[in-house]
């Protein structure tokens, strides 16, 4: 596949939100960077390209959330995200292109259902200590859906948020936790064949913007409005959302 300028204005622009979604505002929303990559190349390619550039950005951020995390409540969601990411091992060998596209639109589309009706009173999360099974289940859910589309930021966001946990706090866990599901993940991509020479080569011209992004990111945690950039996100995934399950279905 040939990429042109159109592609890298696309394709920087997506990685340069999700280094600044996941170093910032938790990684409820950097999947979009994923989303929006794979309405211009497959899937797979997406796939393979954003994993190294997330695990890029853990690097780079962690040491600003360093033990300013919940250990607590953030080890029972890392000890389920390793049979999470065998459950999506399972999923992504059985499933084609289209199938991942449709996957990654009702993900995207499910994402901004769950936001809008927490807005708008539907329900709200309980501040109250979980017991740890559900902190494992919620591991397996986020493992799962993290490997075949890098979107397991919403089901940790609600059990996170549940906890009545501070920004900086609510942060700092989910850079922990998705640190270590992004390595878990690496392994089996590796083996299922996701990574190539083509997506690492898209890594080396995409790493610019995701750090970039990353460090803004950081930045903006302690001072940015979150209303504002996730309505940002809100509308980025049902235009993409939208359009990956058009191109999937017909």
């Amino acid at each position: 596949m040939e990429y042109d300028f159109t592609f890298f204005v696309i394709a920087g622009a997506a990685m340069l939100f999700s280094g600044f979604s996941k170093a910032g505002f938790g990684s409820g929303a950097s999947f979009a960077g994923a989303a929006v990559l794979a309405t211009v190349v497959e899937p797979a390619v997406a796939l393979g390209v954003t994993l190294p550039l997330f695990m890029l950005t853990d690097v780079v951020v962690l040491p600003s959330y360093w033990r300013k995390w919940s250990w607590q409540a953030s080890k029972t969601v890392i000890i389920g995200g390793l049979p999470g990411v065998m459950g999506g091992v399972l999923l992504y060998k059985l499933a084609d292109a289209d199938m991942l596209r449709i996957l990654l639109g009702i993900v995207s589309l499910a994402f901004v259902a769950w936001q809008s009706l927490k807005s708008l009173a539907f329900f709200k999360p309980r501040d109250r200590e979980y017991p740890a099974l559900v902190g494992v289940f919620t591991g397996v859910l986020a493992g799962f859906t993290s490997f075949v589309s890098h979107a397991g930021g919403p089901p940790v966001a609600v059990y996170l948020l549940s906890q009545g946990m501070r920004k900086t706090t609510y942060q700092a866990s989910t850079v922990l936790i998705f640190t270590l599901i992004n390595i878990f993940k690496f392994v089996p991509y590796a083996f299922l064949g996701i990574f190539t020479f083509e997506t690492f080569w898209l890594d080396f011209y995409l790493a610019p913007f995701v750090l970039i992004g990353a460090l803004l990111g950081v930045k903006a945690h302690f001072w940015v409005p979150e209303h504002f950039f996730f309505y940002l996100t809100y509308i980025m995934l049902i235009l993409t959302g939208t359009k990956l399950l058009w191109d999937g279905l017909t």
